[in-house]
């Protein structure tokens, strides 16, 4: 099916074949239609290809779960690790997001409406790319598992769109940037991907774990009420309105263990919205987050930060009236708000003036052990700037950090000791055509081929009590931990 493009492009005819027109050697993309697949059998069926990235509407939800996207063998692999930024390991200058912009430039395409991923950047933002951005105390330990960014650039993805049940493999011919190459190349990757999708068995349930993990945490109940007190301390003192705080889990990992299996099985012990599983050197990443960090189509910008949990109920009347007790809580929904009014202020720095709006303020989102409260912050963004500078003026997360951001940060790497890494950074996808979807990383194990890490916190503010906070760490943690057990 041809695509509203600019009137002197065509895009592949039925078999695959790249058909531009005579009057058109450079056209934007390349798509072919493919019998729908299951995307856990698209990734499984492409994790022979190097640095397989699945971005995974594991919870179906139109719009937030409508699409998912699988990409591999990428052309180019983004780093910035250490102050440095590299592409294929040679240095690039400039700082990260500098830098990332050059990577990028070559590689432009318009826009088209049926097409939400093109080809373009995926993978994440590390947590601690912050201190590259703003003058924050450093954490007095980092395990050093994870870059501040690291990011793949794909030429070739299959998007498959569960609403509708079908599957389009795009292709854009980059890296190569002359015409003819361009076609000839983007013709060969759809006939790759479309054989190896379309061969192989059906793909068996995910194994079972031999035995359960043996998790640590660099808190216990103690130790993190203790926690909880100081950030109300802080805030008694005027120094900040609210600090998320976080427990690090980690585990050794036997040596035969799969992360792809654990990824099935965390998909279907807590299904989200912003599923993701990562697996390119040497580190894998399996996400199942409910949160939007940032969204970026045409000029329209959405954040949907989480503050308020409540871990849900077997019986389904007290489950609705523990719901129905969350939206009404005080002490929860002033968080949500408080985050609210945060983000609306990063989002000014960077939209048209009295863009800003809240058109959902706590509303309530189920998942499959815990409520949240959901409020939707949007804006425009300014003409002259890009999804970069988007990141750039937002990151990290508010929902994550705290009020006022900056000193809610040391505190953080005050209380918490160690660098949180990916955790509460973003996962997502920049495109070609300048488009871009990000979660916040949590609900998110990363891990090498030694350890696991799992990090799960909550907001404090001076409502807080500290047994109940400790809990809903563990209410956030639960359904991840089951994936492994």
């Amino acid at each position: 099916m041809e695509l509203p493009l600019p009137p002197r492009h065509r895009l592949c005819d039925g078999s695959g074949d790249a058909q531009p027109e005579d009057t058109a050697p450079n056209p934007v993309m390349w798509t072919r239609e493919i019998p729908y697949i299951d995307p856990v059998a698209a990734a499984a069926r492409l994790r022979s290809l190097p640095g397989v990235a699945f971005l995974d509407s594991a919870m179906r939800h139109d719009p937030l779960g409508r699409h998912s996207i699988v990409a591999a063998d990428p052309f180019a692999r983004f780093r910035f690790r250490a102050g440095q930024a590299t592409l294929d390991g040679a240095p690039v200058p400039g700082g990260p997001f500098t830098a990332l912009r050059a990577c990028l430039a070559p590689y432009r395409i318009a826009p088209s409406p049926d097409i939400p991923f093109p080809g373009g950047a995926i993978g994440y933002f590390a947590y601690d790319l912050g201190a590259a951005l703003e003058r924050v105390a450093a954490p007095a330990r980092r395990a050093g598992l994870t870059d501040d960014i690291a990011l793949n650039l794909y030429d070739t993805a299959l998007v498959i769109d569960h609403a509708a049940g079908t599957g389009r493999l795009v292709a854009t011919g980059f890296p190569e940037t002359e015409p003819e190459a361009r076609r000839t190349r983007a013709a060969a990757r759809l006939a790759r991907f479309a054989d190896r999708l379309g061969a192989g068995a059906p793909v068996e349930a995910a194994a079972e774990p031999a035995d359960p993990l043996v998790w640590h945490s660099n808190f216990d109940r103690q130790s993190y009420e203790m926690a909880v007190e100081k950030v109300r301390a802080y805030i008694r003192a005027g120094d900040i309105y609210q600090a998320n705080i976080a427990q690090r889990f980690t585990a050794d990992l036997p040596a035969d263990f799969d992360p792809f299996a654990l990824y099935r099985r965390l998909r279907a012990t807590n299904p989200a919205t912003f599923g993701a599983y990562l697996e390119w050197d040497g580190l894998t990443v399996a996400s199942s987050s409910p949160e939007r960090f940032i969204r970026l189509d045409g000029r329209r910008v959405e954040t949907r930060p989480i503050k308020g949990t409540a871990r849900r109920l077997e019986d389904p009347e007290a489950d609705r009236a523990v719901a129905d007790a969350l939206q009404a809580d005080v002490k929860e929904r002033a968080e949500n708000v408080m985050i609210v009014d945060l983000l609306r202020n990063d989002l000014s720095r960077v939209c048209r003036p009295g863009s800003v709006a809240v058109p959902t303020l706590c509303g309530l989102e189920t998942y499959a052990n815990v409520h949240h409260l959901v409020s939707v912050v949007t804006g425009d963004l300014r003409d002259g700037l890009d999804a970069l500078d988007l990141l750039e003026g937002t990151f990290p997360g508010g929902s994550i950090t705290g009020a006022p951001k900056i000193r809610a940060m040391d505190i953080i790497t005050e209380i918490e000791g160690d660098a949180r890494e990916l955790y509460c950074g973003a996962i997502g996808r920049i495109g070609f055509d300048g488009a871009m979807d990000t979660s916040i990383a949590i609900r998110t194990v990363f891990m090498d081929d030694r350890q696991a890490v799992l990090q799960a916190g909550g907001g404090v503010t001076l409502l807080s009590e500290p047994g109940p906070e400790y809990d809903e760490t563990l209410a956030k943690a639960a359904r991840v931990f089951e994936a492994f057990a």
